[in-house]
């Protein structure tokens, strides 16, 4: 059976419990900053204005999203593959959702806002990292922010070394798009190899 109405839906499920309910904040608090500053990783989700959704993940050193006061985070652009999905999405609708993480902890944070890009030289200058003045920055107006249970990451235990799977398990980035797309690549478009690919990105980190 489809589950078509929040009615439908709602009957599945216990009622939601009291501090789940409360826990939104319109804000970041003193908490909030704290995880943000420890996180190396965020993944940002985005929908344009045809519909088209995206989740893609940001990384950094700890800290490398910067909170600016309790309503505004500003996240540096780096080099990627120029698709520019996330980034376009925010032109279109300026919608934006994010998932922090912190290596050795199973809670995270989530923080919906609004979105906007910005070249603007201060905004640069605060996202400077060692390797880099960013070409734009995404400033965030924060809209809800709270903390997600632990319970995803501890039933996937992620962050177990000992779950861990070694990189050969699957074939190299170059040879599954070979597979996926390589009918339509350049005749002389190359195959790289994970060490080749590795080293590539690299130069661009």
């Amino acid at each position: 059976m489809n589950i078509t109405s929040l009615e439908a839906l709602r009957a599945l499920y216990d009622p939601v419990r009291e501090r789940s309910a409360l826990k939104e904040l319109p804000q970041l608090d003193v908490h909030a900053t704290r995880f943000i500053g420890l996180s190396p990783l965020v993944v940002l989700s985005s929908a344009g204005a045809n519909g088209a959704l995206d989740a893609s993940p940001r990384g950094g050193e700890p800290g490398f999203v910067k909170v600016l006061d309790p309503q505004t985070l500003l996240i540096p652009d780096a080099p990627g593959n120029n698709r520019l999905d996330t980034l376009e999405n925010i032109v279109q609708t300026g919608q934006i959702g994010l998932l922090f993480l912190v290596p050795g902890m199973d809670e995270t944070l989530r923080v919906n806002g609004r979105a906007m890009l910005t070249t603007d030289e201060a905004d640069r200058e605060r996202c400077t990292d060692a390797r880099r003045v960013p070409k734009l920055v995404i400033r965030v107006t924060v809209q809800a922010s709270y903390l997600h249970c632990a319970k995803a990451l501890m039933r996937s235990s992620l962050w177990d070394a000992g779950r861990q799977v070694e990189r050969s398990v699957m074939p190299s980035m170059g040879e599954m798009l070979r597979d996926q797309i390589g009918d339509r690549l350049s005749a002389d478009a190359p195959v790289e190899t994970q060490a080749q690919m590795l080293e590539r990105y690299r130069q661009t980190l």
